[in-house]
Order: structure tokens, then sequence, then C-alpha cells
């Protein structure tokens, strides 16, 4: 009888034993559970990178560019396309030779064809103002008389062409004779003082009213004043009322 409940609480003991394990391994693994779902909800404090973009390089092509011929002459670019190491002290009306270079974004070539960066130009010592008025051109003024005794002048600005080379600045003021038409032609003023002159239609086509009701009321000062207009209108003395030239 003893004999048989000494295995009995053995095995008892052994239950428990294994009873507490149990438990205490659902109680460890409860806590790793429940601090994972805590690391999950918290995952404690963020970093956060700010992205800094690139500065955007520089496209915008400058404004000379559009008088450049690309893969020309570099002898042959306009002024505006290149700058030049200039002399004042040369000679007035002689030949000379300056060292230039093309501007930023400007190609050309040379005589063979090879892309060039420096160069000499040839040109004639003198500033842009003392250019013949065929390498310039000037604003044009209507507000002036251009038949007159003296011959009225008016201030005009000057730009040089782009193809000519000077020293200097190349847009001046400069004072020019009144030299513009308003679409009169001589050849119809003399035709109408001839024909119709003993009307007043030769005042009448040149805008000068006045003269003309005095010439068709007066029956042409009676063929005098017609006579006399063909005469000034010929020589060109009578010209149009708005001070222009003819055509």
């Amino acid at each position: 009888m003893a004999g048989g409940v000494r295995p009995l609480r053995g095995l008892r003991a052994l239950c428990r034993v294994l009873l507490f394990l149990s438990q205490f391994c659902i109680l460890s693994g409860g806590e790793q559970s429940q601090a994972l779902a805590q690391s999950i909800k918290d995952p404690g404090p963020t970093r956060t990178f700010t992205v800094v973009p690139r500065a955007a390089e520089s496209t915008e092509i400058p404004p000379y560019v559009m008088k450049c011929p690309s893969n020309g002459l570099c002898s042959r670019l306009p002024a505006d396309c290149i700058d030049c190491t200039t002399n004042f002290s040369c000679i007035y009306g002689k030949p000379v030779t300056f060292d230039c270079a093309v501007k930023p974004s400007v190609t050309c070539v040379d005589q063979d064809f090879k892309s060039q960066k420096n160069f000499i130009i040839n040109m004639t010592c003198r500033f842009c103002w003392q250019l013949p008025e065929t390498d310039y051109e000037c604003t044009n003024s209507t507000s002036c008389m251009t038949v007159s005794c003296p011959r009225q002048r008016y201030p005009a600005n000057c730009t040089v062409r782009d193809h000519v080379h000077c020293l200097g600045n190349r847009t001046f003021p400069k004072m020019l004779y009144c030299n513009w038409t308003g679409g009169y032609k001589w050849s119809t003023a003399l035709a109408l003082s001839i024909t119709l002159g003993g009307f007043g239609a030769d005042r009448f086509y040149l805008g000068q009213w006045r003269e003309g009701l005095g010439k068709l009321f007066s029956f042409g000062g009676l063929g005098i004043w017609t006579l006399i207009d063909v005469l000034l209108i010929g020589v060109g003395y009578v010209g149009p009322a708005d001070g222009s030239l003819y055509i």
C-alpha cells in the first residue's frame, strides 16, 4: 500500500511542475507580444528628411545671339556678336587691326571652316559718328519744313549698321536736314499748274487751299498768278503745304 502511494505522489509533483512551467511560458509569451504590440503602436521618434532641389541651370539665350549667324566666318560677324580690344590712339582714316573674341553662345569658323574663338579684324580708324551716311540709319522727323530758307535741321538718333565696325558708341545723336516726303509728285503738281492752274487745282493738290480759293475766285489772278505758279512749281520753290519733299 505504501509502495503504491509514493509513485502517485511523484506523479502529482511532476504534474505541478509541468503546470508551473506551462503558465510561466504563457506569461512570458504574453509580455513579449504586448511589448511588440506597443512598439508597433508607438514606433518612437521619426526622422524627417528635407529634399533640397538642385538649382535649375540657366538656359536663357542672350538677346545678341539672334543677330549672330551660326557657323559663319568670324570676320563677318556683326559688332554685337564680338568683343574687340580697340585702340583710340590710331591715326584717323588709316587702316588698323584689332584683336577680337566672340561672345558666349556664338559659334563661328575661320577661312578653313575650323571653329574659332579669337581672330583679327581689319577696319578704318574712325569714330562711328564720322562714318558716311550710308553706314548708319537715323530716325526721321515729319514735323520740320523741308522747303525753307535756310534749310531746317532736326535732331536725330542714328545707329550704325550691324556689319560696320567703328570706334566709340554705335548709337549717337546727329543734326540732319529735313528730308521726308508726304507722297506728293512734282510732275503731277506741274501738270495741274499748266492745265488747271487758273482754277487753283495745283494749290489744292499741294494742300494750300487758301491760295487755291484765291486763284479760283480771281481766275488765276487774271492769268498772271497762274504763270507765276508754273514757274515756281517748275523750279521747286513751291512745295507741299506740310513741308515735305516731292517724290
